[in-house]
């Protein structure tokens, strides 16, 4: 299938704005750039209506970190998901993925607690890691002050789905599923789509050797944190019920559609969809794109219905 028109215009139109990619700047330059393509775009009357939204702080791994707590309309009880934003474990916070949280907990009637674990480079791994752990850990036993269900998911995108699968091989059967949007789960494979995707779809080579750098510390043990890096690597016998979702013309859709064969082979039920015409990020371009908003609508009805299976 060709590349949707639409996100193809907003492509192009990035191009000419002549600002450089974000490989070619800060960190702080980085997230300012993002913010610009999420937040700053949303109107208010754009903003997705749900119920409610409680700032809130949750245990990190060194300290409390900021959260925000989503609830449907109506009166629940609710399951609860924990959700981790993407941008490469460099950009992104919970206004960047607000919207998106917004949608996910009205389209999939599902509580979102969405985390702001740290970033790097200035906390690099096992930082924003041990964040997601701590966090999720407390949302286990605190689902009654939550959503109020009994049953706990973990998920995000792209770094925040490469976090969710690890926190998944972490706790077990503490979850009740996992939601894996084009998730990185192998940084170090080869794939196709990372040759294929390279370049001119959003999502580059340069950036990822850019998030990569920036995110891996130098003395990082390539035995004892490989899983922890790169999910693919871990042991996904004992994991909740997935959903992963990938996108055509992304350089992450090989290992990401790696990573479902390996939970299928290990026994776990999934549900793997890819979204043809879309691009990395498509989550967060439904402004855009018809056919992306399209595609949320279904990836939230998904796990929607993931959750009702458990």
């Amino acid at each position: 299938m060709p590349l949707d028109p639409q996100l193809k215009d907003m492509l192009d139109f990035i191009a000419v704005t002549g600002h450089p990619p974000i490989d070619q700047g800060s960190p702080e330059e980085g997230r300012r750039a993002m913010r610009a393509m999420s937040v700053d775009l949303v109107k208010p009357e754009d903003v997705v209506p749900v119920g409610s939204v409680t700032p809130m702080a949750v245990p990190g791994g060194a300290g409390e970190r900021d959260a925000r707590l989503y609830k449907p309309e109506g009166e629940g009880p609710w399951d609860t998901l924990v959700f981790l934003h993407g941008g490469g474990f460099v950009v992104g916070d919970l206004d960047t993925h607000d919207q998106t949280c917004r949608r996910l907990c009205r389209d999939a009637e599902i509580a979102v607690l969405s985390v702001d674990y740290r970033l790097a480079p200035e906390d690099p791994f096992p930082a924003g890691l041990e964040d997601a752990l701590a966090a999720t850990e407390w949302a286990a036993a605190h689902l009654a002050d939550l959503g109020g269900g009994e049953r706990l998911a973990i998920g995000g995108d792209s770094a925040g789905g490469n976090l969710s699968a690890v926190v998944a091989q972490h706790l077990g059967d503490v979850l009740a599923a996992q939601l894996l949007i084009y998730p990185a789960t192998d940084g170090l494979g080869d794939y196709p789509s990372k040759v294929d995707n390279a370049e001119g779809y959003f999502l580059t080579a340069a950036m990822m050797e850019w998030f990569s750098g920036h995110y891996v510390p130098a003395d990082a043990d390539p035995e004892t944190d490989l899983a922890r890096l790169a999910p693919l690597h871990g042991d996904v016998s004992d994991v909740a019920p997935a959903l992963v979702a990938t996108a055509e013309f992304d350089p992450l859709r090989d290992e990401g559609e790696a990573y479902a064969e390996a939970l299928r082979a290990a026994g776990v039920h999934v549900d793997q969809v890819r979204y043809d015409g879309m691009i990395h990020g498509f989550c967060d371009m439904v402004s855009f794109s018809s056919a992306a908003a399209d595609a949320v609508s279904d990836l939230n009805v998904r796990f929607r219905s993931l959750m009702a299976e458990r």
